[in-house]
Formats: structure tokens, C-alpha cells, sequence
């Protein structure tokens, strides 16, 4: 998990082109989702994570996002992850 706050924007745009930052999430509200959610576009800054997997958000216990990731979403919801 990498903290928005503590990595360069430079830096950060590098990661997400080599594929190693895949989801972005909410560390106030535990929730993670695509880096192309308009929910987590809006979020505060200081709020932003990033995840290189599902599996990294999940370990986390983050929740996928309601929005971005409805099928996640809704296997959370029943339970099931």
C-alpha cells in the first residue's frame, strides 16, 4: 500500500505506466477501486492510496468500491470475499 502523500506525482504516474499500481483506494472509508472511478478521482489526496493488486487491497480489508467494481461489490456485500 502507498501512501499519495508520500510519493512523487512523477513517481507515481511511472508506477501506473510499468503496471506495478493497478487500484487506488479510500484509507478513511477502507474502500478500493479502479484509478479511472470518478468516486476516487474526487477523493482528498491526503485520503488516496494505492494497491498493486485486488489481492494487496483485500489484505488490507478494504471493500471494493460500489461504483467502479459493482461484481466485487456485490460478492462483498453477500459475503463472499
Amino acid at each position: 500500500m502507498i501512501q499519495h502523500s508520500e510519493i512523487s506525482n512523477t513517481l507515481l504516474k511511472a508506477k501506473i505506466k510499468a503496471g506495478e499500481i493497478s487500484f487506488g483506494g479510500n484509507k478513511k472509508l477502507k474502500i478500493y477501486g479502479r484509478l479511472s472511478c470518478k468516486s476516487g478521482k474526487r477523493m482528498k489526496q491526503e485520503n488516496r492510496v494505492f494497491f498493486g493488486s485486488e489481492q494487496e487491497a483485500i489484505k488490507n480489508q478494504f471493500r471494493p468500491c460500489g461504483h467502479c467494481m459493482k461484481t466485487e461489490y456485490k460478492k462483498w456485500k453477500d459475503g463472499l470475499i
